[in-house]
């Protein structure tokens, strides 16, 4: 057939996030990398819970990159809570689809 190369295509995950060990108080990078066409959304999860960045809260230690990485400017960690530590997944969307990245766990180091 006659197809142009511009299809709208359903995301898929190009770059999965990896286990990570940051020590406290340390910036840390999970990777994720999503094609498709229109350019999916990426959004994250914690435990199955959507991860808040600084487009939802300006004051958020957590930004999400222009390629959908998460970065944190440092992992929080306390003595009563250890709100960055988790299982986390990468979820990219459009309007045909969405793909789900592997599971990456963030894990604190040291305590």
């Amino acid at each position: 057939g006659s197809h142009t190369q511009l299809e709208d295509t359903a995301p898929r995950i190009v770059e999965h996030p990896s286990d990570v060990l940051v020590s406290k108080g340390e910036p840390a990078t999970l990777s994720c990398k999503a094609e498709g066409r229109p350019a999916p959304v990426v959004e994250w999860y914690k435990d199955g819970e959507r991860v808040e960045t600084d487009r939802e809260d300006p004051r958020s230690h957590r930004t999400l990159l222009p390629g959908g990485s998460l970065f944190f400017l440092r992992i929080l960690h306390g003595r009563r809570g250890k709100p960055d530590e988790g299982v986390y997944v990468c979820v990219a969307r459009n309007y045909l689809g969405e793909a789900t990245s592997r599971n990456a766990s963030l894990e604190v180091a040291g305590e």
